[in-house]
């Protein structure tokens, strides 16, 4: 434990002397720190953040990354059909990027990944995948009038749109996810359009042998408009969807997916709100898609009162499949989302659901966080099964009537030393329905999860 008391007292350091560093993004390549082009008295830190290379400046590198543990422990994983574990596992992940801008029309960014699992039976290559290319692109910008830019991006790259629900980063796993991509962004007043295809990067085991997916693509444009009148913020999207096999409960095959939504949100004042709808067709094997979602999610930050909480709701409906073999699909594709989206612990997918969702948040200090929300979760359709987060079929619905899948409490204490180190605590209990109970084991899942993340 003395390297990690030894790295606490440097990066607490560092905060002393960085506290006008801006927060960092979840997008790392997002950041800028070309303002520190005038900065008279450079620390070491500062260096690091920016290192000119051209006398005007205009030419710099900047350089960081990400170091975190995670202590998991759960007990009947899967709903007592996993092999048992009594000692639990430890994840660690390293990011480390470099980021070089030459002028203000060139940038190339770099971002390296290691991830591993100590004692975690039979991990995935999600859990251990010990060193590999995360990212690697180029950027060539222009700007096309005096309030718009144009920028071509090419390479390995992460994407992160809207509330994650279709495309993320997937920051919650021990290995990010990146895609194969050429995109293209406009930006200009109040708009950011993202038109782009890609490949998600295939995870194999081994070193830097992460490959090109020719089993996946994925496609699309996204459009953001801020600051309106009255809806405030709105995104429109298309995104399309292909690969070579896919499985639901349904059956398998090859799948050509369209995804059209829009989303509406506000994120600033006391009440947030976040409503988005999207509807899915296309192509399963022999069959017609017909899916769709509506979520609804808001909360309100009482200010004013002492720990001032967040009081939030969120609800959702996703279809599944009406009837098995009458050659229609009606299970949705949730593509590339976030794995916690269904509160703090990742154990259920945005497939075949109905799902309510009260949470409540405090701020004990001004360093400490306390999360707690409360999950119901039903199955939407009888005639198809239980999905995971990256939508993996747990369980199929053949045979089986009952909808209940089960309620799930969830905690998290959050303690941020400084804008470096945070220290996260995390218990889950998830209370098996009768639909568990009919299609598996269906004992109760008790979760833990203590972190610690470096981020500089």
């Amino acid at each position: 434990m003395k390297w990690i008391f030894s790295i606490q007292i440097l990066f607490y350091c560092i905060g002393v002397t960085a506290q006008d560093i801006p927060s960092f993004k979840m997008l790392r390549y997002d950041e800028d720190y070309a303002f520190l082009n005038q900065d008279s008295i450079p620390t070491w830190y500062r260096k690091m953040k920016y290192s000119r290379i051209s006398n005007g400046g205009n030419t710099f590198i900047s350089c960081g990354g990400d170091v975190r543990f995670q202590y998991f422990y759960l007990k009947n994983e899967n709903w007592g059909d996993d092999p048992v574990d009594n000692d639990g596992f430890i994840l660690t992940r390293w990011l480390a990027h470099a980021d070089l801008h030459s002028g203000q029309h060139f940038r190339t960014f770099v971002q390296l990944q290691s991830s591993l699992a100590n004692s975690r039976i039979d991990p995935s290559t999600q859990d251990e995948n010990p060193l590999e290319l995360n990212q690697a692109f180029v950027d060539v910008s222009a700007n096309i009038s005096p309030v718009s830019t144009l920028t071509f991006r090419l390479g390995r790259q992460e994407y992160l749109f809207g509330s994650q629900r279709l495309l993320s980063v997937n920051d919650g796993p021990n290995h990010r996810r990146s895609f194969d991509a050429v995109t293209a962004i406009i930006q200009f007043r109040h708009y950011k359009i993202d038109l782009f295809y890609s490949h998600p990067v295939a995870l194999k085991a081994g070193i830097f042998n992460d490959g090109y997916n020719r089993d996946s693509k994925l496609w699309g444009a996204y459009i953001v408009r801020n600051n309106l009148p009255v809806l405030r913020n709105i995104d429109l999207y298309y995104l399309g969807l292909w690969k070579r096999n896919s499985t639901f409960d349904e059956g398998e095959g090859r799948e050509l997916r369209h995804s059209i939504g829009t989303r509406i949100w506000k994120n600033t004042g006391n009440w947030h709100y976040d409503i988005e709808a999207l509807y899915q067709f296309g192509k399963f094997s022999d069959e017609k898609i017909s899916a769709w979602t509506g979520s609804v999610k808001t909360f309100y930050h009482l200010d004013h009162i002492k720990l001032k909480p967040d009081l939030g709701l969120k609800t959702e409906l996703i279809s599944g499949n009406k009837y098995y073999e009458d050659k229609k699909l009606q299970t949705f594709n949730p593509l590339f989302p976030r794995d916690n989206y269904f509160g703090l612990a990742a154990i259920i997918g945005p497939v075949n659901l109905l799902d309510v969702h009260p949470s409540l948040s405090l701020k004990l200090s001004t360093r400490l966080g306390f999360d707690l929300d409360y999950d119901i979760f039903w199955r939407y359709s009888q005639n198809d099964g239980l999905y995971s987060a990256n939508v993996t079929l747990y369980y199929s619905g053949r045979n089986i009537d009952e909808k209940h899948i089960g309620n799930q409490l969830a905690t998290a204490l959050n303690y941020g030393l400084n804008n470096f180190i945070n220290f996260t605590s995390e218990f889950a209990w998830f209370k098996a329905g009768e639909f568990l109970e009919r299609a598996g084991t269906g004992k109760d899942i008790l979760y833990t999860c203590e972190t610690v993340q470096l981020t500089f």
